[in-house]
């Protein structure tokens, strides 16, 4: 295929991208939580990290071109939405920093993690996972 096609095909999904992520943003901002918990996260499917960190890449391409200013749980779920597209296993992971270290504007976290891998949203912890989504098996752990 020729490279002009590629940046096409890549420009096109970074639209799309776009779009998801706008409509991450509207969900997460303007409904409570039980509205839309249940359409992240893939418990069954096919496991392909590398495909899952392309979406990724896509995602973070979409907000930095947005005009609006997205935060880690936004992005993570647009993502989730695409990997759920396309039949990848992968968990939305909600977090905190433990009690004694919430002071700033990074107390709270999100990522999404394929098969073990945080694709989207690594960041030094220690943290706390509060959720993991689809709920499954919420037990508590201190990630590092």
């Amino acid at each position: 295929m020729s490279a002009a096609i590629e940046r096409w095909r890549a420009r096109a999904a970074t639209l799309g991208a776009m779009g998801s992520l706008a409509k991450a943003i509207i969900a997460v901002r303007f409904r409570p939580l039980p509205q839309w918990r249940s359409t992240v996260g893939l418990a069954e499917g096919r496991s392909d990290p590398a495909e899952a960190r392309h979406h990724a890449r896509v995602i973070e391409r979409a907000a930095w071109r947005l005009p609006l200013a997205s935060k880690c749980l936004e992005q993570a779920v647009a993502l989730s939405w695409r990997l759920r597209r396309a039949g990848l296993v992968h968990d939305v992971v909600l977090a905190a920093r433990p009690s004694d270290q919430r002071a700033g504007a990074d107390a709270l976290h999100a990522w999404v993690d394929a098969q073990g891998e945080i694709v989207l949203g690594a960041l030094p912890g220690p943290w706390i996972e509060v959720a993991r989504l689809p709920l499954a098996d919420c037990s508590t752990k201190v990630m590092e």
